[in-house]
């Protein structure tokens, strides 16, 4: 952990409870700061605000109040998913008080060698690759963190300056990380997500190149080069590029070519031996082949981790097998691409599971793809009258209405045979009915469990 004296004597309110949100205040005590703590709803657990206040915290629940923001305070910590029209963060704005994320603490306190990851899809499969690569040669740590479910700060205050840390980044954090400085920026792709929360395409795009914004021609930025608005995404940055494609578009980097993957020439391994199905599990191990070559990574090393790592929960995650059917949680696809992605990776006939938030848009683009891979489909949630429209235009002979993710499973296997694929891949954000796609794919895990009398595997 670095020493730094900028936050001594300041006087920081951290706006959201979360698990980056607490540590960063008490991270922030150690630093010298007087915190104030903030989260609009109570938490359930006493203990989050008794340690707080044993910390010297204080700590205000129940609302977000506007008179914090007459209150003198130099600097606010905010969770990356309080939006920026939030009333108390826009009075801040007004007002001019650097407003940061998490992501940004984490940062200044780290010494250490700094991969990044973000993109649209596929950034905590490559976080977690990129991480077991570059261990599996290293004489020193090499942790993950950051969006990934773990705290960017926590982990940052255990590092020293020989070790590695590997973090996702999501648009959110980006924002408010105005120095992040990353060795190796990895860009998985971008299409067009979270523009509730960005208002604009074009402000989405400017967030993620957060990432390479301070990075200059001795840094890398490793970005997928299979569309022309990616590769023209690249000229904005100064870092020297690395490209990687699946479509065989470049060689300066990580490639396809008949059925190889490739580094700058170099062969590295057959793309039928990634244990990941699919072809976006395809690009991920590319970007995190390129991150990982550049980090000094052994072929051997890069092959037994594809060879080996079965997946990241609700990411495309295989479940268990039972009477020849395969079970798939993909409760993380969240949208379109995703979607049409994960049904692209399977051979099998697929029983799709699919339905969620309605967020105002049909689903025409998924037609082609069940056309091509989907026998049946079990629709839930707010949209699944557009669901169902989409798969009455793709001519799906099985269309089975259902509560939501749970009750689909037994639907699901009564229209199952022998050799089929049962894939929860919603195409839609949770909140409609769960509180988190973790959650959905914890409960769909558990159906499929109850269903089978397996443990997923």
């Amino acid at each position: 952990m670095k020493k730094i004296d900028k936050y001594q004597g300041k006087k920081v309110l951290v706006m959201g409870f979360g698990i980056s949100g607490i540590n960063a205040a008490h991270l922030l005590v150690k630093l010298g700061a007087d915190v104030t703590a903030n989260d609009k709803a109570t938490p359930k657990d006493n203990k989050v605000i008794e340690d707080l206040e044993a910390d010297g915290i204080k700590v205000i629940t129940g609302d977000n109040p506007l008179s914090l923001a007459n209150e003198g305070f130099d600097i606010v910590v905010k969770n990356p998913g309080i939006p920026y029209d939030n009333s108390l963060v826009a009075e801040f704005v007004k007002k001019g008080t650097p407003i940061i994320t998490e992501a940004e603490l984490g940062w200044q306190i780290f010494d250490g060698h700094l991969v990044s990851v973000t993109g649209s899809n596929g950034k905590t499969t490559t976080t977690t690759l990129t991480q077991l690569m570059i261990a599996e040669n290293a004489k020193h740590q090499v942790k993950y963190a950051g969006n990934i479910g773990i705290s960017f700060s926590k982990v940052a205050e255990s590092l020293g300056p020989d070790d590695t840390l590997v973090t996702e980044l999501s648009s959110f954090q980006l924002l408010g990380a105005p120095t992040i400085h990353p060795h190796i920026a990895i860009i998985t792709n971008i299409f067009s997500n979270h523009l509730d929360y960005h208002k604009t395409r074009e402000n989405y795009i400017n967030a993620k190149l957060n990432i390479t914004r301070n990075q200059t021609k001795d840094d890398f930025l490793v970005i997928n080069w299979d569309r022309d608005e990616w590769q023209k995404i690249a000229q904005r940055s100064q870092a020297t590029i690395v490209p990687f494609s699946r479509l065989n578009k470049s060689h300066d980097g990580s490639y396809v070519e008949n059925g190889i993957i490739y580094w700058r020439g170099e062969k590295v391994m057959a793309t039928k031996d990634i244990r990941l199905i699919g072809p976006q599990n395809v690009e991920n191990a590319l970007a995190a082949i390129a991150a990982a070559k550049l980090s000094g990574v052994t072929n051997e090393a890069i092959e037994k981790v594809l060879t080996t790592f079965s997946g990241v929960r609700h990411r495309l995650q295989y479940v268990l097998e039972y009477q020849d059917r395969l079970f798939y949680n993909d409760s993380k696809s969240t949208d379109i691409e995703a979607t049409e992605v994960a049904l692209q990776g399977f051979d099998r006939p697929v029983i799709l599971l699919a339905g969620g938030l309605d967020r105002g848009y049909t689903f025409e683009r998924l037609v082609p793809y069940f056309k091509k891979h989907v026998k049946a489909i079990i629709v839930f949630g707010e949209c699944k009258d557009k669901m169902k429209e989409a798969a009455e235009q793709a001519g799906i002979p099985s269309i089975v209405e259902s509560e939501n993710a749970i009750t689909a499973v037994p639907e699901a296997w009564k229209l199952s045979e022998p050799g089929d694929v049962i894939l929860l891949s919603p195409a839609n954000a949770s909140w409609d009915q769960f509180p988190s796609f973790e959650v959905r794919g914890d409960k769909f895990i558990e159906a499929v469990e109850k269903l089978t009398g397996k443990k997923e595997r």
